[in-house]
């Protein structure tokens, strides 16, 4: 969602490089997603934590420093492509890192929020 509003914000012209952009913030995404919820298990079913908010707390903190620094690793490594703008030559990086940076800031609010509040709540116990 980020992305799309990102790039709405810069124009609103989707190119190539923001459906590249698109993929990479829903790997990036569906990695951190998948690894939270790996987590999760892990938790429960190697150190016997039993199910419940306290799992999903103490598995949320302690995913939050990789999860967090995916995302700022790559959001710094694209804020000079947003900073230097739609120069020529960059009518594909410009457009991607727009996206890649919109959709990295709402994602991990989703995976930090949204993830362990549905974990919780679709769970078979």
């Amino acid at each position: 969602m980020g992305g799309l509003l990102a790039a709405f914000a810069a124009g609103g012209v989707i190119s190539h490089g923001s459906m590249v952009g698109f993929l990479t913030v829903f790997g990036i995404a569906a990695r951190n997603g998948i690894l939270l919820i790996n987590h999760y298990q892990h938790l429960e079913q190697e150190e016997g934590e039993p199910f419940g908010p306290e799992l999903v707390l103490r598995g949320s903190r302690e995913r939050l420093a990789p999860i967090l620094m995916t995302a700022l690793a790559t959001g710094l490594a694209l804020v000079p492509l947003v900073i230097s703008g739609e120069i020529p030559g960059a009518e594909i990086e410009y457009p991607m890192a727009l996206v890649i940076l919109g959709g990295l800031a709402t994602s991990t609010l989703l995976n930090l929020f949204l993830v362990p509040t549905l974990y919780l709540r679709t769970r078979k116990t």
